[in-house]
C-alpha cells in the first residue's frame, strides 16, 4: 500500500523539459512521429528533436490554425503530428480549426500546450489560460492530459504516441518538485494513487499534485488520513478508482490549475451524481421523504452522509411546514392582505374599490389635452 513517505523529491526540473526529452524519445522509436510548432521551438524544448529529426521538424510560424490544419493533413498520410505553443495559443487561438479539422473527424493529432495555468508568471495575463481543459474536454473524442512533474511528462508524451485519436497534452513552464518514478509506465486514463487513506480523498492534477501531497503531509501531522490520488488523464477519467475512493472516505477536495467551470472539480460532481443516486437504498430514501430536489454536489460526500442529510432536511421540513395553505396565483399574498385589509373589516369602504367614472384616459384623449 503507497504511503505518503515514499513520496520523495529527486529534483526539480521543468514539465516542458519532460516533453522535450519526450518527444525525442517517441520520434527515435516511431519513424512517423513529426513536431511541428508556431515559432516557439526554443520555449518548447524542441532543440534536440530538431537536430536529430530535421526532416521531421515542421516551422509553422506564428500561424497556430495553419498549424492546426497541416498536422490534421498529414495524419492522413499516416504520420503523428505533435503541434506545439502555448496553452492559450493551442486552445483559444485556434478552437474553431481544433474542433472542425481534428476533434470531429477523429484525426490523430497531439496538442502539446505548454505554460498552462498561472505558474508560467511573468509572462503575463495574456499568455496565461485557466480554461483549457474545460474547452478540450466538450470536444469529442478528444483525450485531455495533465501530468505532474518531469518524468511522467515525458512518458505521457512517449506513451501518446502509441495512443488513437486526438490528444491534448498539457504542461509549464517553472521548475517543479520531480517525485515521480523515472522509469514508470504512462497509461491513459488509469489514475495513481500515491497514498491510501480513510478520512479525505484529494484528487490532483499537473502542478498541483505536489502542493497536495505537502498539504496531505501536514494533515497526517494532525491525524487525518489522506487518500491522494494523481488524476494526470482527466479525460477519460478513471471512474472506478474515484467512486472507489469516495466511497471509502465520504470526502473530496479537488486541487488544479484552472478555473472551476469545466475542469476537473467539476467532474467529480458529474459523475458521483450520475452514480450514487442509482443506489436502491438512497431512491427510496429520496422519494419516501419527499425531498424533490438536492444540490448534486452533496453526492460527493457519498451515500451515508448524503442519507444522515437528508434525515435532517426532512425532519426539518416536517417541523417549519407552514400551517396556512399556499396561495393561489388569483388569491393576494399574504404581506398584501395585511397592508390592504378586505372591505368587510373596514368601517369605511377603501377608495380602491370604488374607482372614479372616466378616471381613464385613453393615450389619444390625453394627448390631445
Amino acid at each position: 500500500m503507497p504511503t505518503l513517505n515514499d513520496i520523495l523529491v529527486l529534483n526539480e526540473k521543468e514539465t516542458r523539459g519532460g516533453f522535450g526529452d519526450g518527444i525525442l524519445e517517441a520520434g527515435r522509436r516511431n519513424p512517423n512521429v513529426v513536431a511541428l510548432t508556431a515559432d516557439l521551438a526554443g520555449s518548447l524544448k524542441l532543440n534536440g528533436f530538431m537536430k536529430e529529426f530535421p526532416d521531421r521538424f515542421i516551422q509553422c510560424g506564428i500561424a497556430e490554425a495553419n498549424m492546426i490544419g497541416v498536422a490534421a493533413g498529414l495524419t492522413i498520410g499516416g504520420k503523428v503530428p505533435y503541434t506545439t505553443t502555448f496553452a492559450n495559443f493551442s486552445t483559444s487561438r485556434v478552437y474553431d480549426q481544433i474542433r472542425q479539422s481534428v476533434a470531429y473527424s477523429g484525426k490523430n493529432v497531439k496538442i502539446c500546450a505548454s505554460h498552462a495555468g498561472l505558474t508560467l508568471g511573468e509572462d503575463g495575463a495574456t499568455h496565461q489560460v485557466l480554461e483549457d481543459i474545460g474547452m478540450m474536454k466538450m470536444l469529442p473524442g478528444m483525450t485531455v492530459i495533465v501530468p505532474c512533474d518531469y518524468n511522467q511528462t515525458k512518458a505521457a508524451t512517449i506513451a501518446i504516441a502509441d495512443h488513437e485519436g486526438p490528444v491534448y497534452l498539457r504542461f509549464g513552464r517553472p521548475k517543479w518538485a520531480n517525485f515521480t518514478a523515472e522509469d514508470q509506465k504512462f497509461e491513459v486514463g488509469k489514475a495513481q494513487v500515491l497514498a491510501e487513506g480513510t478520512d479525505v480523498s484529494i484528487f490532483a492534477c499537473g502542478h498541483m499534485v505536489w502542493l497536495a501531497v505537502e498539504a496531505a503531509k501536514i494533515l497526517a501531522e494532525k491525524g487525518i488520513s489522506v487518500d491522494l490520488i494523481n488524476i494526470h488523464t482527466i479525460k477519460p477519467l478513471d471512474e472506478a478508482a474515484v467512486i472507489a475512493s469516495v466511497r471509502k472516505t465520504g470526502c473530496i477536495v479537488t486541487a488544479e490549475e484552472h478555473q472551476i467551470n469545466g475542469g476537473l472539480g467539476l467532474a467529480f460532481p458529474e459523475l458521483t451524481a450520475a452514480d450514487l443516486p442509482r443506489l436502491e437504498q438512497l431512491q427510496e430514501h429520496l422519494w419516501a421523504d419527499g425531498v424533490e430536489a438536492i444540490c448534486p454536489t452533496l453526492v460527493t460526500c457519498g451515500v451515508e452522509p448524503l442519507r444522515r442529510a437528508l434525515e435532517v432536511l426532512a425532519e426539518a421540513r416536517r417541523r417549519h411546514r407552514p400551517r396556512w395553505p399556499r396561495p393561489s396565483p388569483a388569491t393576494p399574498s399574504r404581506s398584501r392582505r395585511r397592508r390592504h385589509p378586505p372591505a368587510s373589516r373596514c368601517r369605511t369602504t377603501p377608495r380602491w374599490t370604488k374607482p372614479r367614472a372616466n378616471s381613464f384616459k385613453p393615450p389619444s384623449a390625453a394627448l390631445a389635452t
